[in-house]
């Protein structure tokens, strides 16, 4: 009953986002994204052995500030540098024992198809979060053809393998909105997911006890990209870049620092990395 009145929510939310204006779809975003998404990230520290954790944080803090630094001196550069990084952590996690044409399927799709069937919203998107100086009308056409053969690839997988998660997710890529579709995207393939495998990890019995637990770093995390969205406002009051900057200088950190302190005991077991990904999924959704 929880798991289906969740869904109900999140699809209204959705479909109230979509025909909204780009301040209700950044909201829409700013809370998918920023908050519910973020909460996988929040436990990095927790999976980490207590005796590495002040290097953990030095390194940390490093490279958030330098990812802040970078987008504010030159964000036609960093915007892309952290859209490659971004598909490359998505296609190593979300489909850790998949073949390099699946793995790196998921990291484009993921970052890419929004802008397959929507390429004037993802340009102009790109257009306010990296500055007048990034080359929106040459990059765009490319993004948006390889978005569209990696969803419509992933989509025939999903119905190979019946995944209803996976054929979700690239459904709504590919159809909604940018900020909305790479939201729910972002959300069914990467974050859920990954916060339901760091609760069981954590030996937290329910996703409440898990919140619970890494509160702390989740509320400073969040006050982080306020900060950052906050300084960038008045580059671009619209909000755009500050969403963008904000989840770099927090994602960047996690991409690069979390990996190299990660116990190795902690990945995930070679097998069906499919079905061991889907029973967690299954697990977070039936737990409270």
């Amino acid at each position: 009953m929880k798991r289906r009145a969740a869904w109900l929510m999140l699809t209204a939310a959705a479909a109230a986002a979509s025909s909204a204006s780009l301040a209700g779809q950044l909201a829409f975003a700013i809370a998918g994204i920023g908050v519910v998404g973020m909460l996988h990230g929040a436990g990095d520290l927790a999976v980490v052995e207590p005796a590495k954790r002040p290097a953990f944080l030095s390194a940390y803090a490093v490279v958030s500030l330098a990812t802040m630094l970078w987008w504010t001196a030159d964000p036609s550069v960093a915007l892309p540098a952290f859209l490659v990084a971004s598909a490359v952590h998505f296609g190593l996690e979300d489909a850790p024992h998949g073949s390099i044409a699946e793995r790196g399927a998921r990291g484009i799709a993921l970052i890419a198809a929004p802008a397959a069937l929507h390429p004037a919203g993802y340009a102009s998107l790109l257009r306010v979060a990296g500055g007048a100086s990034f080359g929106v009308s040459t990059f765009t056409p490319i993004i948006a053809q390889a978005g569209g053969i990696a969803g419509t690839a992933l989509l025939w997988l999903a119905w190979r393998r019946r995944d209803v998660r996976l054929a979700g997710g690239m459904a709504a890529l590919l159809l909604l909105p940018p900020l909305v579709g790479f939201t729910i995207g972002f959300l069914m393939l990467h974050a859920l997911p990954q916060t339901f495998e760091h609760r069981d990890r954590l030996g937290c019995s329910t996703t409440y006890a898990y919140l619970r637990t890494v509160a702390p770093v989740f509320a400073a995390a969040v006050l982080l990209a306020g900060l950052v969205a906050v300084i960038l406002h008045h580059v671009d009051p619209s909000g755009v870049r500050g969403l963008f900057a904000g989840i770099a200088a927090l994602a960047m950190p996690h991409l690069l620092v979390t990996p190299l302190f990660e116990p190795r005991d902690a990945r995930e077991p070679a097998g069906d990395w499919s079905r061991t990904r889907q029973d967690a999924w299954n697990r977070g959704a039936a737990h409270g």
